[in-house]
């Protein structure tokens, strides 16, 4: 899709009609209490929509009804086949949507329209499409029983989802989670986040456009503490999968601790060090991969290269090559084509992300912030102990680190509580191998930065989560139970029906 001017991209936001109502049991409806709460355009300041401020009495109903269309099967136990071509139609009428997505994507959390259109929008399509197509091409199996027995191990969908989204990813978070959730035939209550829940309700709508039958799909807008925790507590949700902040997701451990029990999976965050070492191949591709993985969606991006753990021996020679990249990192009006880093979600983000620009004492490449805006940022600090390698600013910082050898880098590259993701740059093979094998992270990139793509594992280690993964098939089973049936085909069992 060729990408339109920044007046024609401003001319489409005036035109969108955007949704402001939940969307449960198939239709859009206000919150019960009928309080709205403002969504608002980080790149402006000016507010786009009242939206429904939903609450426990929204949860209450939005999960009835999820548990209705769960137990009459009218998704549940539809035909694969029939499941997987609904999901198809669905990826068709979200690309048919897909430039109205994108600009209300933009506007709405601060997003470049470049990232949008060429980036989020083309993997939440191909998201949900990857998964629809494995449907009805994943096996149960049968156990290696004795001549007198079968065992069959079969998964079966584990019934009402919540799906607690993030601000920094919408619709692709969405895709990431309802993808696999809906193609192992749960039925779904999200929450996402209040300072983006425009995408996710329109969403909703062209699923059930797709044929997708009601109840099956509720999205439930509305702060933390009035719906994120009620439906960590619902005694009637028998799953939570959670992507955030850390903080925010070990309360859903205590949620599902105090209530029912309920599996809960957890995407958090990350402190992610990239490790460059003295024979590291082109420099100045490095470089490339290290402004992008810092900077790309402004660093509102949990798997961010936000430590560069570098080798004295090329440091001074990349930070140059950097620096020059970096300038291609441009900031303003997230409309504009041409712009690669539009505003920070929200003004109390920006605040938290200006509190840490603050505690710089060695900015060698930008550090200035206005108005929501921050420019690509890279900072030298001193150790790891400093608040910049310690804490997840989520924002376009970059903090380096130099070290002196193989070993130092990677005891520093894993000394954080974190362990989401890694890159390691070196022509050593044998280098490469053991270094991806011993930094602590769910993945580790080698001569790249990245996060795989949609048919290998998205998770972390330690604080950055547990319980499942994204992406891939794996994905498939964090929605699903493991079922063993034991049929006993011994005489014994036939002279006991006799």
């Amino acid at each position: 899709m060729d990408l339109l001017t920044q007046e024609e991209y401003r001319a489409l936001a005036g035109d969108l009609t955007l949704p402001v109502n939940a969307y449960i049991d198939g239709g859009y409806r206000p919150a019960a209490s009928g309080k709205t709460f403002a969504t608002v355009n980080p790149a402006t300041g000016e507010t786009l929509a009242e939206i429904a401020a939903c609450g426990a009495e929204d949860v209450d109903f939005a999960v009835s009804k999820a548990r209705d269309a769960f137990e009459d099967g009218r998704w549940s136990r539809m035909h694969p086949s029939e499941r997987k071509d609904i999901l198809i139609r669905f990826a068709k009428l979200l690309t048919r949507n897909a430039r109205e997505l994108a600009v209300m994507e933009s506007i709405d959390s601060g997003k470049t329209i470049f990232d949008c259109e060429t980036v989020d929008i083309p993997e939440t399509i191909h998201c949900i499409k990857w998964h629809a197509e494995a449907i009805d091409k994943i096996y149960d199996q049968v156990s290696p029983a004795s001549d007198d027995h079968i065992a069959m191990v079969v998964r079966e969908p584990i019934g009402v989802v919540g799906l607690v989204l993030p601000w920094n990813f919408p619709l692709l978070m969405l895709a990431w989670k309802i993808g696999p959730a809906l193609a192992a035939g749960c039925s779904l209550v999200v929450k996402p986040a209040a300072e983006t829940s425009l995408t996710t309700l329109r969403v909703a709508e062209i699923a059930a456009e797709a044929g997708l039958p009601r109840g099956v799909l509720n999205i439930v807008p509305g702060g933390g503490a009035e719906v994120g925790e009620p439906i960590g507590r619902h005694m009637d949700i028998d799953m939570v999968s959670f992507t955030g902040s850390t903080a925010t997701g070990k309360r859903f451990l205590s949620y599902s601790a105090e209530s029912n029990a309920k599996e809960v999976v957890l995407e958090m965050g990350g402190k992610n060090p990239a490790v460059v070492m003295e024979d590291a191949e082109n420099l100045d591709r490095v470089a490339q991969h290290i402004v992008n993985g810092a900077f790309w969606n402004m660093g509102e991006n949990c798997s961010a290269s936000s430590r560069l753990i570098v080798h004295r021996d090329v440091k001074a020679e990349l930070m140059e090559r950097i620096a020059i990249h970096a300038r291609h990192w441009n900031v303003g009006d997230p409309l504009d084509p041409e712009i690669r880093m539009g505003a920070l979600v929200s003004e109390t983000h920006y605040n938290k992300v200006c509190g840490y620009l603050d505690q710089a004492d060695d900015v060698a490449i930008g550090g200035k912030a206005e108005n929501g805006f921050v420019e690509a940022t890279v900072v030298h600090i001193p150790g790891n102990d400093h608040p910049l390698a310690r804490e997840e600013i989520f924002g376009p910082v970059l903090s380096v680190i130099e070290v002196g050898g193989f070993d130092e880098a990677i005891k520093i590259a894993n000394d954080t509580d974190y362990g989401l993701c890694a890159s390691l740059f070196t022509a050593n093979a044998k280098r490469a191998i053991r270094g991806a094998r011993m930094l602590r992270a769910g993945t580790v990139t080698v001569n790249s930065f990245g996060e795989g793509d949609i048919s290998t594992p998205f998770g972390g280690y330690k604080q950055s989560g547990f319980g499942g993964r994204d992406n891939s098939l794996h994905a498939h089973d964090q929605y699903t139970q493991l079922k063993t049936i034991w049929i006993d085909l011994s005489d014994d069992a036939d002279e006991a029906i006799d």
